[in-house]
C-alpha cells in the first residue's frame, strides 16, 4: 500500500472487499494494529469503498470496545490503550460510519461496564471533530438522554468528565454548521432541550441536582459564542434571582459558584458588544451580588466573591469607574481587616491580578490607603504599646505586616512599583530602630516586589537603582554610626536582605549590570560612597581592613555576596583579583562565623563563574595554600573547613579538575574527631541546592548530572573509609553517605541500591539523629520504587522502623512511621508474616503526645490492617 497505491486504487472496490475478507476474524493484537492502520488508510487516502462501507465498519467495530489484557512478560509490548487508540482512529475517521457507529455508542454508553462507557464517550468526542449537523441530527435526543442520565446519576468522576467533554464536542459540532435560510437550527433546538431538562433544577429548594445541571449547562455554553449567548440569556437572570431569594450563606455560595462558572466562560470569549451579551445587560445586578458576597460573614462565600470579582475585573469595560473604586475599597478592607487569613490572602492575590489591568486606579487609590494604614499602624503600635501593654502592640504589628504584604502583592505593574517601593523603603527607615522581625517583614515584601519586576526590563532597572543603593546606604550607616540602631546588622535581617538584592540583580541586562557593579565593588574595596543616597557617614567604610571596631562593617559582605554572585557571566567585575584576595583573607581570619561564612560563599560564587585560565589557577592555589595550614591547626579550623566546603562546591558544579583534590581533603577530615561531624554535614551542602549562591537562578556554572558524577567518584571512597574507620568516627562516614544518597536522583540510586542497602540499614542503628532522619528519607521512596530489592531485607526493615517510632526526636518518629507506611507497597506475600506484629507495635504511637506523629501512625496502621484484604 505504501509503494503501489496507484495500482491498488485501480482495483476499485474489489480491493476493499478482498481486504475485508482477509481481516474478518483476526485475533492477534499485532495483526489488528496493522489492520486498523490499513482501514484508516483506505478511508483517509480515498480508496474506493463502493457498497462495502457497512461491511468495513462491521469488520472493525466488532472489536469495540477493546477488551484485551496483555499476557505476562509479553515480548511484543502491545497494550490495551494502543489497540483502543488505533481502533478509535478508524471509527472516527469518516462521517460515512455515523449511521452505524452512533447507535453502537449509545448502546455501550447505556451499559453497566465503566470501561465501555468511557471508551464510547471518548470516541463520540473524537467523532464530533469531523461530523456535521446532518450526521448527528437523528441521534441527538438519544445522545442527550444518555449524557444527562450519566451526569445526574453517575458515581464516577471519570465518566462525568467524559460526558461533559462529549456534550461540549456535540455543541461545538452543531455550532460549526452553516445554516441555509430555510434550514432548522439544530443547535438552538439541542440547547432548548438542555435548558428544558436542567433549568428547573436550579430553582429547587433542596438544590439536589443543582451542580450536575450547572455542569451540563456550562459544558454546552463553553462550546461556542453562539451557544454561550443562547444559554446565558436564560440562566444568568435565573441565578441572580435565586441568589437574592436564598438567605443562607451556604446556598448563596453554591449559586455564586455557578454564576462564577459562566463569568469565566465570558472571559474565554473576551469583549463583546452590549446587544449580544446577557452579562452586560445585567451589570448592575451582577456587581451588587458580588459585592454583597464580599461583606458576608461566611469566609467561604467571601472567597467565591473574591474570585468572581477578579473575573469581572478582567472583562474589558465591564466595571464602571465607581465600581472600580468600590472594588479597591473592598480589597483593602478584606486584605487588612478581615480576621480570616484565607480571605486576606485571596484579596491580596486578586489585587495583584487586577492591578496591571487598572494601574491608575490601584496606584491612585489603593497604594495611598495602604501607606496611610502602614504609618498609622506604626504610630498606634508605639502609642498603644506604651499605654496598654504588649497585646495591642502585637495586633498593630500584625496590621503592619498585612499592609506590607498587600503593598507587595499589588506591585504587579511598573507604574505601581514606582509608588509602592518608596513607601516600603520609607517604612524600612522608620522601623530600623525597632525589632528585627519588622525589618525582616519589610525585606520579605521587597523581595516579592523584586520577583514580580523581573520580567519587565524598565521595572527591574527602576527597582534595582532605587532599592539596592538605599539598602546599602542604610546598612553602611548602621555599621558606621555609633548612635544608629544595630538591628539592621543582625544576622536574620542581613539574611533577609540577601534575596532582595539578588532578585534585583539577576535579571539586569549586561550593560546595566556593568553600570551598577562599577559602583558597588569600589564601595567595598575603597569605601567609595558617593553613589549612595544620604552619603554623609561619620567614618570611612573599610570592611576588609583589620580592627575590632570594623567588625560591624565586615558583616555587610553578605550584601556584597548577594550582588556580585547574582551578576550574569558576561559582566566584568572591576578589580576582581583584588576582591577575591580580600574575600579569601576575610574568610580564613574572621572570628565571626556569619561574616566568615558569607565571605567564603562570595569567594566561591566568584570562583565558580571565573573564566578558566592562569588567573583562576593562581587564585585557587592561593586558596589551597591558605586552607591547608588552617585545617591542620590554629584557632580558625572551622572557618577553613567552611571555606573548603564552599570552594569545593563551586568547583564540583563546574567539573573543575581541582574539585577531586579538594573532595579528597574533605574525605580525609571525616576521621578528624573535632572537624569530622561538620565535614560530614558538608556533604549535604555539596549536593543540595543552595538558596542564595551557586544555583542556576544566579547564573552559576552548574553542569548537568554533577550529582551523579560526584556519586560515582566518591561513594566508593566513602564506603572504603567507613570499613577502615574507628568506631568513634564511623558515624561521620554514614552521615556523609546518607547526605549524598538523599540528594541523588532516585533512578540512579535504585540501580546502585543492592550494593549500598546494607550500609543504609547500618546507618539506621547510628545514634546520630541527623543520620537516622536522612537515611529514613532516603529509604521511603525506595520502598515505592524498588520493592523487589527491598523485599529481600523485610525483616531488618520492619525491626528498624518499628524501633525508631519510639525515638526521642519527633522528626525521626514521623519519618519512621512514613517508612512503615511505605512498607505496605511491597508484595503482600512478603508482608503477611509481619502484619500482626506491626499492627501491635503501631498501637503505641497512636498515643504519642505530638499530633503530627499520631496522624502518621493512624495512616500507617490503617494500611497495615488492609494488607491481604480482597481487592487491595
Amino acid at each position: 500500500m505504501a509503494t503501489r497505491e496507484e495500482e491498488l486504487k485501480g482495483l476499485g472496490a474489489d480491493f476493499t472487499f478482498g481486504f475485508i475478507q482477509v481481516m474478518d476474524g483476526e485475533k492477534d493484537p499485532r495483526n489488528l494494529m496493522v489492520a486498523f492502520q490499513i482501514v484508516r488508510d483506505l478511508i483517509v487516502k480515498n480508496y474506493a469503498l463502493g457498497p462495502f462501507v457497512e461491511e468495513l465498519f462491521e469488520v472493525t467495530s466488532c472489536y469495540f470496545p477493546i477488551d484485551f489484557t496483555p499476557p505476562p512478560n509479553d515480548p511484543h509490548g502491545i497494550q490495551r490503550e494502543d489497540l483502543i487508540l488505533s481502533l478509535r482512529a478508524v471509527l472516527a475517521s469518516t462521517p460515512q460510519f455515523a449511521e452505524f457507529l452512533l447507535p453502537l455508542l449509545i448502546e455501550k454508553m447505556d451499559s453497566d461496564l465503566q470501561s465501555a462507557k468511557l471508551d464510547s464517550l471518548q470516541t463520540l468526542t473524537a467523532c464530533c471533530a469531523i461530523y456535521g449537523q446532518k450526521e448527528l441530527q437523528e441521534f441527538l435526543p438519544s445522545l442527550w438522554s444518555s449524557l444527562r442520565r450519566e451526569v445526574f446519576q453517575t458515581a464516577s468522576e471519570k465518566v462525568e468528565a467524559e460526558c461533559l467533554s462529549a456534550l461540549h464536542a456535540l455543541s461545538a459540532c452543531l455550532s460549526r454548521s452553516v445554516l441555509s435560510s430555510d434550514a432548522e437550527d439544530r443547535l438552538d433546538s439541542f440547547l432548548s432541550s438542555i435548558l428544558q431538562d436542567c433549568r428547573h433544577h436550579l430553582c429547587e429548594p433542596d438544590m439536589k441536582l443543582v451542580w450536575p445541571s450547572a455542569k451540563l449547562l456550562q459544558a454546552a455554553a463553553s462550546a461556542s459564542l453562539r451557544s454561550y449567548h443562547r444559554l446565558t440569556h436564560s440562566i444568568l437572570p435565573l441565578l441572580l434571582e435565586q441568589y437574592n431569594k436564598h438567605s443562607q450563606s451556604s446556598q448563596r455560595r453554591t449559586i455564586l459558584e455557578m454564576l462564577l462558572g459562566f463569568l469565566e466562560l465570558q472571559q474565554k470569549w473576551g469583549h463583546v458588544e452590549e446587544d449580544e451579551s446577557a452579562l452586560l445587560s445585567l451589570q448592575e445586578t451582577v456587581c451588587s451580588v458580588v459585592f454583597s458576597a464580599l461583606t458576608d460573614p461566611s469566609v467561604q462565600l467571601q472567597l467565591v466573591g473574591i474570585r468572581a470579582l477578579t473575573v469581572l475585573g478582567s472583562l474589558q469595560g465591564f466595571l464602571s469607574p465607581s465600581d472600580l473604586e468600590l472594588v479597591v475599597d473592598h480589597l483593602v478592607r478584606l486584605a487588612l481587616h478581615e480576621e480570616d487569613s484565607q480571605s486576606s490572602e485571596a484579596a491580596m492575590e486578586a489585587a495583584g491580578s487586577l492591578a496591571p489591568v487598572y494601574p491608575k486606579v490601584f496606584s491612585g487609590r489603593m497604594v495611598p490607603r495602604l501607606g496611610e494604614e502602614l504609618q498609622s499602624g506604626r504610630t498606634d503600635s508605639l502609642a498603644k504599646g506604651l499605654i496598654s501593654g504588649i497585646g495591642v502592640k502585637q495586633r498593630d504589628c500584625h496590621m503592619c505586616c498585612r499592609c506590607l504584604q498587600a503593598l507587595a502583592a499589588v506591585s504587579t505593574h511598573t507604574s505601581i512599583v514606582r509608588e509602592t517601593v518608596p513607601v516600603l523603603l520609607q517604612h524600612l527607615r522608620n522601623v530600623k530602630a525597632g525589632n528585627a522581625q519588622e525589618l525582616v517583614s519589610v525585606c520579605q515584601s521587597l523581595h516579592r516586589v523584586a520577583l514580580q519586576c523581573q520580567q519587565d526590563a524598565e521595572g527591574c532597572w527602576y527597582y534595582h537603582q532605587t532599592v539596592v543603593p538605599c539598602l546599602l546606604a542604610m546598612a553602611v550607616q548602621a555599621s558606621s554610626h555609633p548612635l544608629v540602631s544595630k538591628a539592621l546588622l543582625e544576622e536574620e535581617v542581613l539574611t533577609a536582605m540577601v534575596p532582595v538584592i539578588s532578585a534585583a540583580t539577576t535579571h539586569l541586562s549586561p550593560e546595566l549590570a556593568a553600570q551598577s557593579v562599577s559602583h558597588v565593588v569600589p564601595l567595598f574595596l575603597d569605601g567609595e560612597v558617593s553613589f549612595l543616597p544620604q552619603n554623609s557617614f561619620p567614618c570611612a567604610f573599610q570592611p576588609f581592613e583589620d580592627g575590632e571596631c570594623l567588625e560591624p562593617q565586615r558583616r555587610l559582605v553578605a550584601l556584597l555576596m548577594a550582588f556580585v554572585c547574582s551578576l550574569p557571566h558576561n559582566v566584568v567585575i572591576p578589580q576582581q583579583e583584588r576582591l577575591l584576595r580580600e574575600l579569601l583573607a576575610l574568610s580564613c581570619s574572621c572570628s565571626c562565623p556569619f561574616t566568615a561564612t558569607t565571605a567564603s560563599k562570595c569567594f566561591a560564587g566568584l570562583v565558580n563563574k571565573h573564566p578558566a585560565g592562569q588567573q583562576l589557577d593562581e587564585i585557587l592555589q592561593l586558596a589551597v595554600n591558605r586552607m591547608e595550614p588552617g585545617l591542620t591547626e590554629g584557632p580558625h579550623r572551622t572557618q577553613a573547613l567552611i571555606l573548603l566546603l564552599w570552594v569545593t562546591k563551586a568547583l564540583v558544579l563546574r567539573y573543575h579538575p581541582l574539585s577531586s583534590h579538594l573532595t579528597d581533603k574533605l574525605l580525609g577530615l571525616l576521621s578528624d574527631v573535632e572537624l569530622g561531624p561538620t565535614a560530614a554535614d558538608g556533604f549535604s551542602l555539596l549536593m543540595a541546592e543552595s538558596p542564595d549562591v551557586l544555583h542556576k537562578g544566579c547564573h552559576a556554572d552548574v553542569r548537568i548530572m554533577f550529582r551523579q558524577r560526584f556519586f560515582t567518584d566518591n561513594v566508593p571512597k566513602l564506603v572504603q573509609g567507613f570499613h577502615g574507620a574507628g568506631a568513634d568516627v564511623k558515624a561521620n562516614y554514614l552521615k556523609s553517605l546518607s547526605h549524598v544518597l538523599n540528594h541523588l536522583p532516585k533512578p540512579v540510586l535504585v540501580t546502585e541500591l543492592p550494593t549500598l542497602l546494607s550500609l543504609l540499614l547500618e546507618a539506621l542503628s547510628c545514634s546520630d539523629r541527623v543520620v537516622q532522619l536522612s537515611t529514613l528519607s532516603c529509604l521511603q521512596p525506595l520502598l515505592l520504587e524498588a520493592p523487589q530489592i527491598m523485599s529481600l531485607h523485610i525483616d531488618t526493615l520492619v525491626t528498624k522502623f518499628l524501633s525508631l517510632t519510639s525515638s526521642p526526636a519527633m522528626a525521626v518518629r514521623i519519618a519512621a512511621l512514613r517508612c512503615a507506611h511505605a512498607l505496605t507497597s511491597l508484595p503482600t506475600i512478603v508482608l503477611l508474616p509481619y502484619k500482626a506484629r506491626v499492627i501491635r507495635a503501631l498501637a503505641k504511637p497512636l498515643d504519642d503526645k505530638k499530633r503530627l506523629v499520631r496522624k502518621e501512625a493512624v495512616a500507617a496502621r490503617g494500611e497495615w490492617f488492609l494488607v491481604g484484604s480482597p481487592g487491595r
